[in-house]
Order: structure tokens, then sequence, then C-alpha cells
């Protein structure tokens, strides 16, 4: 094993603010990706179901 105890590990050699910073920053920029994509996700259903009901809504009034 690389450390002997495990506060020897979170301390990362002396390197642990940039270690752990780095690992929050991915870990953030991870989670706003996914938000953000389920975010256009509902945002697409949303506009294509608005679609849906003019363009049904057309189609009735022309019969």
């Amino acid at each position: 094993m690389a450390f002997d105890s495990f506060s020897e590990f979170l301390a990362m050699g002396g390197h642990a603010p940039y270690v752990w910073s780095a690992w929050g920053v991915t870990a953030l920029l991870l989670l706003a990706t996914v938000w953000h994509a389920r975010a256009e996700q509902r945002q697409l259903i949303k506009g294509l179901k608005r679609r849906a009901r003019r363009a049904n809504s057309a189609r009735g009034n022309a019969q």
C-alpha cells in the first residue's frame, strides 16, 4: 500500500489541497453536466409536446 495510514492518505504527501480540490471540481462538473443534460431533455420534451398539440389542433381545424 502506498500510504501507512488513512490520515496519510488524506494528506496526500502534502499535496492534499491540490488533489482534493481537483477531485471536488471534477465531481462538481460531472454533476453539473448531468443536471444540464436533464434540464435540456425536459425542455425538449415540453417543446415537442407543445408542437404535437399545435399540429393536432391545426389538423382538427382543417377538417
